[in-house]
């Protein structure tokens, strides 16, 4: 008997869903050759000059090496070598080297009255910040472990029930936050998940990735239901407008995308930056979209023409991270230098806050000013 096109069609699909239903959540197997590209490419953005500085020293004759104190293998090390231990520089106050290189201590011997400036200079005191309120210690609650790849990002539910991560290994899994146990694992990027949000208003996660992909997902059907197609390269972070349906992304191709979530348009590209772009934030009074880039400044935006108000230039390395308070009208920027914060509307510089001996990923804040 012949069957209808529709009830072949319907046993192909059949036979295919068989066939590939075992490992149907299985992500397809890692392109060696891709991966050793992607890392090249990475290494080169956010290290290359680094590299290029090193290399420039390594190939510099010794003569030049020795005059500009660098050590050179066969005069210091040995010439085996050998990794030698740092030696600072005499930092004694008003150290003076003689000329057989020794030390010779000026201060306190009054030389024709140069003395007392010396011991003024030693004395001067570094600014003391002010004591801030006791916080009792944090604690560490729990350590949760199923991703297999480095967390990239994390995003807590505005009901405080769940939470999501976003990880290397290009899953989004979605957590119980009383429990710590995983409720679910959504699977649709191809590369490093890199930026999670949840809507306060809408039933609606967004994600983006090294894949150049923002997606969001409805919830109540664990699906993608969106695209915002526009960016030229990866995406490194999102935010979500406060007030209006609105998204903001950001990533290496050196802008800010402004997209209405629900047409999926790109009302405005936030071009300025010279660098990635690493991490945005949105508020609901102007300036309304923070962008702060490798380029090691932080831009403010006005949202309804898409221009930039004001350019923060204080930072002199890459601006990785920032943070708005949750009760007054400031922000805070991070980077491998220091901590930054500064003052709503214009971008006052405020202070900076020390402390950290490395590179600063990320921050976050709490309702306490934490």
């Amino acid at each position: 008997s012949k069957h209808s096109v529709h009830t072949l069609v319907f046993r192909s699909l059949k036979r295919t869903h068989d066939m590939f239903v075992s490992d149907q959540g299985n992500l397809p197997d890692v392109d060696g050759d891709a991966e050793k590209v992607l890392r090249d490419v990475k290494s080169k953005a956010m290290y290359g000059k680094v590299r290029e500085e090193v290399d420039r020293i390594k190939n510099m004759p010794d003569y030049q090496k020795q005059g500009q104190g660098i050590a050179t293998e066969n005069t210091e090390n040995g010439g085996d070598g050998a990794v030698q231990l740092y030696k600072p520089p005499n930092m004694m106050a008003g150290a003076v080297q003689n000329n057989t290189g020794t030390a010779l201590a000026t201060t306190g011997v009054g030389a024709a009255g140069g003395g007392g400036s010396l011991n003024q200079l030693a004395m001067r005191k570094a600014p003391s910040m002010p004591k801030p309120a006791w916080h009792a210690p944090w604690k560490l609650y729990r350590v949760i472990s199923g991703h297999m790849g480095w967390v990239r990002c994390v995003t807590v539910e505005p009901g405080n029930e769940w939470f999501a991560t976003g990880a290397a290994d290009r899953v989004i899994k979605i957590w119980d936050l009383a429990s710590g146990k995983l409720k679910l694992s959504l699977t649709g990027h191809v590369s490093v998940v890199r930026g999670l949000a949840v809507s306060p208003r809408q039933p609606y996660l967004f994600s983006c990735g090294e894949d150049r992909q923002v997606k969001c997902w409805d919830l109540e059907y664990n699906k993608v239901i969106r695209h915002y197609h526009g960016h030229l390269s990866a995406v490194y972070d999102l935010s979500i407008h406060p007030t209006l349906d609105v998204l903001v992304s950001c990533g290496r191709d050196s802008t800010a995308r402004v997209w209405d979530m629900r047409t999926k348009t790109n009302i405005h590209t936030l071009a300025g930056h010279t660098n990635t772009v690493t991490s945005v934030l949105t508020q609901a009074t102007d300036p309304q979209v923070i962008t702060g880039s490798n380029d090691s400044t932080v831009r403010l935006w006005d949202l309804a023409t898409g221009r930039t108000l004001s350019t923060l230039t204080n930072h002199k390395k890459s601006v990785r991270g920032l943070v708005l308070h949750p009760k007054l009208n400031m922000f805070g920027s991070a980077g491998p230098d220091n901590i930054k914060q500064w003052k709503f509307p214009d971008g006052k510089f405020i202070q900076n806050l020390a402390g950290h001996n490395a590179i600063v990923n990320c921050l976050a804040m709490n309702a306490d000013g934490v």
